[in-house]
């Protein structure tokens, strides 16, 4: 799933009617989740998050500029923070499953559909900017709204998407796309404030200026002071005290977390503070963080550990929490704090996989037709793929097999992935089926029904088959993890290895046949031709393979 966030920034902070107005257009939205409405009284400015899918969040936020343009007069507008417009600026970010591109896609759609339906002047920045010089949101919005009549008169301000004419009420709005912001704290065991800031000083990128032997600040011809770079690209950094916690603490936004991770981050801070006789004692996110930058996290402390990253994702991101000690200052849920895992909360307890064993056999053996055989086959995939990763795992560390602890370590994490997708794949057959079933159902009263009901009908039994031929297509790669860790792997294993190759097999059987009982519902067809032809392929490698590993095995066991 591609998942995006959004954080449009309203010139209203105090009316906490209008606020409601803006945040209701957004949760009328199916699929958005609201995540925070933060609205500040001295800078009259509301800060929201919203996430989801990338059409659902587009509209979102066009529902959300287009009630602010009602609700809100800028004419009227004061307050601390600069500003140009009532939506003054809407940044969409990738989360998962999403380019920086396509979020700079997104914000020339969003900026189009703003400027063309609701006359507001739309300005491009950072990473969908039209030109160099409008990248930086600070350039495109000197002047404020008070200087904004006069600006757009230029021809080298003309906005990207509507009209260059003065919208009096609405202002004019800077749509981007920029990188995920981690704000990111780290607590200190000293009261003492001016301890943090140093750390934060030769820790952030900007770094601090430069002094001579006498501690005279150095400067350059123009005045301005030169600088020493910080140790973190990427990272803005400041010591305070907190009040709150009684402890001085390094508060730092994190602009890249592919440039700079939370778990650079924390280790510089620790090894700065233990050269001032400090230790770092916690940490806290405000806010959300994506699932990626918390299992880039948890895997540099297993590899630190000497300990295989090839273990179940939940495992990861709890070495994580536990390495950086984010339950130390307030409790850290991952399934509150960690974006992905928030926005599957509702849809995870719907889940077949999400259900005991019992309660999933139970289902299973109903007079329901779904889950069926599909799943099923998908369900044994995921049993080989964590079959392989057990082995794995159990080879790292073993004496005598140091020579593929790294191969192993491989190994499992590429099983773990397979574990993952056969799970997804378990509940994605079923609602394959349904979707069959829904079109089935549907209306043929008169010809044009009819023929959106064959249409629904080919599009159904399409998906219906492209699941099991995924699953089916992936077992190949599962066997050849079985046959890796059954060759290669810890000898006490082989019979668990084995039994990889068997459950991988099974997969591969089931999948097959349910490609071929959804290719029966459909008409005959290049499509349908070609994908027959490569499930024989499949199924024919995949039991070339499984069979040579099933006699490989057995041979070493007697």
């Amino acid at each position: 799933m591609s998942i995006v966030e959004c954080v449009p920034n309203f010139s209203e902070g105090r009316n906490a009617a209008a606020i409601a107005q803006i945040t209701r257009a957004i949760s009328g939205v199916d699929r958005v989740v609201l995540l925070d409405v933060d609205p500040g009284q001295a800078t009259n400015r509301t800060v929201v998050t919203l996430v989801g899918e990338p059409d659902e969040v587009l509209e979102a936020a066009f529902r959300a500029i287009k009630t602010a343009g009602e609700v809100l007069d800028m004419r009227t507008h004061e307050g601390e923070h600069a500003r140009m417009g009532a939506t003054d600026v809407c940044p969409f970010v990738p989360v998962s499953g999403i380019t920086m591109e396509e979020c700079a896609e997104l914000a020339r759609k969003l900026g189009k559909r703003v400027g063309d339906e609701l006359g507001i002047p739309v300005y491009l920045y950072e990473h969908a900017a039209s030109r160099p010089e409008r990248k930086n949101l600070a350039e495109v919005r000197k002047g404020d709204y008070e200087g904004l009549a006069e600006k757009i008169k230029d021809p080298e301000w003309k906005p990207d998407f509507g009209p260059a004419k003065f919208n009096a009420k609405s202002g004019a709005t800077v749509i981007g796309a920029r990188e995920f912001l981690i704000a990111y704290n780290v607590n200190l065991n000293t009261r003492d404030r001016r301890l943090a800031s140093d750390i934060a000083l030769d820790i952030r990128e900007a770094g601090r200026a430069k002094r001579d032997a006498k501690g005279v600040i150095m400067r350059q011809p123009d005045g301005t002071s030169i600088k020493v770079p910080g140790k973190l690209k990427a990272v803005k950094g400041v010591g305070w005290f907190i009040e709150e916690y009684d402890r001085a603490q390094v508060s730092m936004n994190l602009v890249d977390y592919n440039t700079t991770g939370v778990h650079e981050a924390f280790d510089a801070i620790d090894q700065e503070a233990q050269q001032r006789g400090l230790r770092a004692t916690g940490s806290e996110l405000v806010g959300l963080i994506p699932l990626k930058a918390v299992l880039d996290a948890g895997r540099h402390y297993l590899r630190k550990q000497g300990k295989s990253t090839g273990i179940p994702e939940r495992q990861i991101v709890e070495t994580a929490i536990q390495s950086l000690c984010l339950n130390e200052i307030v409790p850290f849920d991952p399934d509150e704090k960690i974006i992905e895992y928030r926005l599957a909360g509702e849809r995870r307890d719907k889940l077949l996989v999400s259900r005991s064993v019992t309660g999933f056999v139970d289902e299973l053996s109903s007079d329901s037709p779904a889950p069926g055989g599909g799943s099923v086959a998908a369900l044994c995939g995921s049993l080989a793929a964590g079959l392989a990763s057990m082995v794995a795992n159990l080879t790292v560390g073993r004496k005598g097999q140091e020579d593929v602890w790294e191969e192993m370590i491989h190994v499992a994490e590429e099983a773990q992935a397979q574990k993952d997708f056969y799970l997804r794949a378990v509940d994605e057959d079923t609602e394959a089926f349904n979707a069959v079933m829904n079109a089935i159902r549907m209306k043929t009263e008169s010809d044009e029904e009819k023929k959106q009901k064959a249409d629904a009908m080919w599009d159904a039994n399409r998906g219906a088959t492209l699941v099991p031929l995924s699953v089916l297509e992936r077992t190949l790669q599962t066997l050849s993890l079985a046959r890796k860790v059954a060759d290669k792997g810890n000898p006490n294993s082989l019979s668990d290895a084995g039994v990889a190759g068997l459950a991988a097999l099974t997969a591969a059987e089931g999948a097959y046949y349910n490609v071929l009982i959804n290719l029966g519902g459909m008409d005959k067809n290049d499509w349908t031709d070609r994908t027959r032809t490569q499930a024989q392929d499949l199924i024919t490698r995949a039991r070339t393979e499984a069979h040579d590993l099933a006699r490989s095995v057995e041979e070493r066991l007697i």
